[in-house]
């Protein structure tokens, strides 16, 4: 047994072992036999609903579950083997399996209008009508104990409309006959019957009449009866009723019997009689229908060129030119004539076809470059009729070879092969990237690619061509990329690199930059080599992203490096925060706050700050100004390239462009690139290249692809963490604390979970709408937050709040302050009360707050009150708390990056307390997925900006795996 034990443990995924371990504390494995052969254990998953069988052969190591999962081993076997080791340890033996007495039954009866079906539960041989649906026996609602259900009684139980007493429309019963298949003891009318789905549809009879012939329908003579609701009884079956899909002038004609002339065999063989095939079933009764006895049967091959590929065609035809094709066995007429058929010469037809090229007739197949070449001899050799000459373009050429020469900012590369005639870069490089090794030349045939060559630079190379304007130029911001490859060639940087080669090489090197000479502050040695570095590129004509971790003065830094006419784009809550410091750090520039219904551009200004909302709004007012600096703070905003303020941004005019953003990729790394391009236009190609060469396979975790990305970006990217140059800040301690959610919370959170989840999560891994498992994600949240926030659902408390008030009363009354984060102020709104029952003083800060400044100014005062309540939307940005200590977050959020700018409202220059943070999570919910889902967010961002080789985006995996 421990060999067995081990073997399943070692081949079973993480998470199916951690739910059998859940399985087994539940209690929910029993034991239902045991020899020395095999030990059988039954796995009750949910109550009411069939229990798994796991059947352990320890002597052969092998195992068996019955369940219809995919993952094997499986949760349930899992769950038995450790059940039976902690048995084995304990000493005590497993309970054994309860024995289900009661199932369900099925009873049909004729009535008028139809059949109409109810539910039985037959207990000891006894039926007892079903009083109750299943999902109410299932969840205890319903009195006595539940039927075993199988899933076919829980797919039966879908298609049963209680509002119906009698018999269903048609198209229920069908549905109903469908889930009937698998259900047992089924009666109609007392006799047990059987289900078939073969549909039951009349027959096309061809017969004689007089000189020429008639079709005509006649019944399936197999059919007993037949019911208003779409169902036949056939030989003590039913069968849902087939639609021959005919229309009714056609089943008038046919009832009578269509007459055709003798002249019209021919029709009748190659089309009437085929199309009838396709829809009903036909007996031929005749034996005057003619066949053509002068075409004989041979071999054709079609060949034709689509792209790079070549595709073949095999036929066997009758007649030159055919008059008939044979495809899947049956005759297929090309024109009026239908020759008479020789099988025989056809199967010796067929099998030559098959030696000679590897086909059946009827076969069609699409080769590549490569295996056409090879096929091409096959073609030549081929004893039947070819049509076509495409596949004498399908010849090997000599090796091509690369051609490159330096000293430009043009990417003056060729491939050239043996003859002189050059291929396209761009079509080597995607050939390449396909995993093709030729590609086709201009005059004809195929070169095979430089492998070796385009392994070493094809990625290089593949950077510039994604990056340069339609003249061939390479921006400046990619010439350190162009003077690597360059420099690996042996060839003369570009012109215009030198000025470029301290940003690449070392930031150390870079020049010192003057201070302006109004800046009133005292800069850190992080934030002056911050400024030299914004200085350097104003100066080179480049664009930067500064990530800078949260409260390290992102700010600060730029009002050091903007220079000339400037426009500011930030969030609405920080517009006037830009103003204020503005004042204080640079008192002598003038500034303008572009905002209000009476907002105007004043040219005269130093400084023009908007919002986001304003950009997207005055896009075109805006983008008619030439701005000497461009900066967008918060400049996640623009995460989506394909949003109105992503392409209002992009379009804007500016020499000088940096973006400030903490979060530089919060989900996916198309917003890394959103950011980039508008700082630095070109450096990592189009949106669509960019996905397919870069964010594919970091998400995949190819070995080298997120750092061939982090080094193109480091020149145009400083991003440094507060553990690493603000060590004077006090340390940051995160903890979850757990809520045990009581007997009323858990049965509305299982109510929510079970009422719509299987559902949702069969047609999300179906492909469907992720909308859906959005919004039963949102309710599961709510659900484990607080009852009150489930539609029709009322409570006075919740277990979260009654941890929050008992860890707010506690460091309240040592003097220490706290934030409360919530996504939903419905949630605050319940929170208030507590907070008033404790005698708790708080203030509240959210999209409704008219006042912010003077909220944030009284909870920083120190005789202010000690709790601030905050949406986080509101108030996750732009806020200067550090008046407070401690930090709550009463609902985790898939997105850690919207956690970490909440949490370091408090935690940020000029803290000087120890910062405590805390989650609250409610145990055995959604909620502990999410934490599991926060770990992976974070490998994307240290994917792009730190050493990692994998990041993960948010995904329909992910939505899986939160609802399973």
């Amino acid at each position: 047994m421990k060999e067995l034990f081990d073997i399943v443990r070692g081949e079973a995924e993480s998470a199916v072992w951690s739910r059998g371990v859940e399985l087994v504390r539940r209690g929910a494995v029993t034991l239902e036999s045991q020899s020395p052969d095999e030990i059988v254990l039954r796995v009750v998953v949910q109550s009411g609903r069939a229990a798994p069988a796991v059947r352990l052969h320890p002597a052969h190591s092998s195992w068996e579950c019955d369940c219809d999962g995919e993952d094997d081993p499986c949760e349930h076997t899992c769950a038995a083997l450790i059940a039976l080791r902690r048995a084995s340890e304990s000493g005590a033996p497993l309970a054994a399996a309860a024995k289900v007495s009661a199932k369900l039954g099925y009873r049909l009866t004729r009535k008028p209008g139809g059949i109409a079906l109810a539910r039985v539960i037959v207990r000891d041989g006894a039926d007892q009508p079903l009083a109750h649906s299943l999902s109410a026996y299932a969840s205890g609602r319903a009195p006595g104990p539940a039927p075993l259900v199988s899933a076919e009684d829980l797919a039966v139980e879908r298609w049963i409309d209680p509002r119906r007493t009698g018999p269903p429309p048609a198209e229920a019963m069908q549905r109903l006959l469908t889930a009937l298949v698998g259900c047992e003891n089924v009666t109609l009318d007392g006799a047990p019957v059987a289900i078939s789905l073969e549909p039951v549809l009349p027959i096309a009879r061809v017969e004689d009449r007089g000189d020429g012939f008639a079709v005509q329908l006649a019944p399936d003579p197999r059919l007993s009866e037949a019911f208003a609701n779409g169902v036949a009884l056939c030989g003590g079956a039913l069968r849902p009723i087939g639609d021959p899909h005919l229309s009714l002038r056609d089943r008038e004609e046919l009832a009578r019997g269509r007459l055709y002339a003798p002249d019209a065999a021919g029709r009748l063989v190659s089309e009437v009689i085929p199309e009838l095939r396709a829809r009903i079933p036909v007996e031929i009764h005749t034996e005057r229908l003619p066949r053509e006895e002068l075409a004989k049967p041979r071999l054709r091959a079609r060949v034709t060129r689509e792209g790079d590929r070549l595709r073949v065609a095999a036929e066997l035809v009758y007649g030159d030119p055919p008059v008939a094709r044979v495809e899947d066995g049956r005759l297929i007429a090309l024109g009026a004539g239908v020759p008479r058929r020789s099988e025989s010469t056809e199967s010796a037809l067929a099998a030559r076809l098959e030696r000679e090229l590897g086909l059946a007739p009827g076969a069609e197949l699409e080769l590549g470059a490569q295996d056409a070449i090879a096929f091409r001899s096959k073609l030549e050799q081929f004893s039947g009729e070819l049509v076509g000459r495409a596949h004498e373009a399908f010849r090997l050429e000599p090796a091509l070879f690369a051609e490159l020469r330096g000293g430009s900012d043009r990417l003056a590369l060729e491939f050239r092969g043996s003859g002189g005639a050059g291929v396209d870069p761009a079509r080597v490089l995607r050939a390449f990237g396909d995993g093709e090794s030729l590609v086709p030349l201009s005059g004809g045939g195929f070169a095979p690619l430089p492998l070796a060559w385009l392994a070493k630079h094809g990625r290089q190379v593949a950077d510039l061509l994604a990056a340069r304007d339609a003249d061939g130029r390479v921006p400046a911001c990619a010439l350190p990329d162009l003077a690597r490859l360059y420099a690996d060639l042996g060839e003369p940087a570009p012109p215009g690199f030198a000025k470029l080669r301290a940003l690449v090489e070392d930031f150390e090197s870079l020049p010192d930059a003057p201070l302006p000479a109004d800046l009133d502050a005292e800069l850190r040695g992080y934030q002056r080599d911050g400024v030299r570095w914004l200085a350097f590129l104003r100066a080179a004509g480049l664009g930067g992203l500064l990530a800078d971790d949260m409260g390290l003065g992102k700010t600060l830094q730029a009002l050091c490096a903007v220079s000339g006419r400037t426009l500011v784009v930030a969030p609405t809550s920080v517009l006037f925060g830009w103003a204020e410091q503005a004042q204080r750090f640079r008192p002598s520039l003038r500034v303008s706050v572009y905002h209000g219904p009476k907002r105007a551009l004043d040219p005269a200004a130093d400084l023009t700050l908007t919002s986001y909302a304003l950009l997207r709004l005055d896009a075109e007012t805006l983008g008619s100004v030439s701005w000497d600096t461009l900066v967008l703070d918060e400049a996640q905003a623009i995460k989506n390239p394909d949003s109105q303020v992503a392409r209002a941004a992009f379009a804007l005019r500016g020499e000088f462009r940096v973006t400030l953003t903490g979060t530089p990729v919060e989900n996916r790394l198309d917003e890394l690139w959103s950011q980039l391009h508008f700082s630095n236009p070109g450096l990592l190609g189009s949106l669509a290249d960019f996905r397919e060469r870069y964010a594919k396979p970091v998400a995949a975790g190819e070995p080298g692809a997120a750092a061939h990305l982090r080094g193109r970006i480091a020149p145009f990217l400083l991003r440094r963490l507060k553990k690493d140059v603000a060590r004077e800040l006090p340390p940051r301690t995160e903890a979850v604390l757990h809520c045990e959610l009581d007997a009323d919370e858990r049965a509305v959170y299982d109510a929510v979970r079970a009422a719509s989840q299987r559902e949702v999560v069969d047609r999300l891994q179906a492909g469907g709408s992720v909308l859906e498992a959005l919004e039963l994600l949102l309710r599961l949240r709510q659900a484990a937050c607080h009852r009150a926030l489930v539609p029709g659902q009322q409570a006075a408390g919740s277990a979260k709040l009654s941890v929050l008030r008992e860890s707010l009363e506690e460091l309240v009354a040592e003097g220490h302050k706290a934030l409360v984060f919530s996504q939903w102020t419905s949630f605050l709104d319940l929170v208030e009360p507590e907070l008033r029952a404790a005698e708790i003083g708080f203030t509240r800060l959210d999209g409704s707050t008219a006042d912010r400044a003077g909220v944030v100014q009284q909870f920083q005062s120190e005789d202010g009150p000690p709790v601030l309540l905050i949406s986080l939307r509101a108030g996750g940005v732009g806020l200067n708390l550090t008046a407070a200590d401690h930090v709550f977050l009463l609902d985790p959020w898939w997105n850690p990056a919207v956690e970490e700018q909440a949490a370091d409202r408090a935690h940020r220059i000029g803290q000087d307390r120890p910062v405590l943070v805390y989650r609250l999570v409610a145990r055995d919910t959604v909620e502990e997925r999410i934490l599991l889902l926060q770990e992976r967010k974070r490998a994307l961002a240290e994917a792009a900006l730190s050493g990692a080789d994998r990041a993960n985006a948010i995904s329909r995996e992910d939505l899986l795996a939160l609802l399973a």
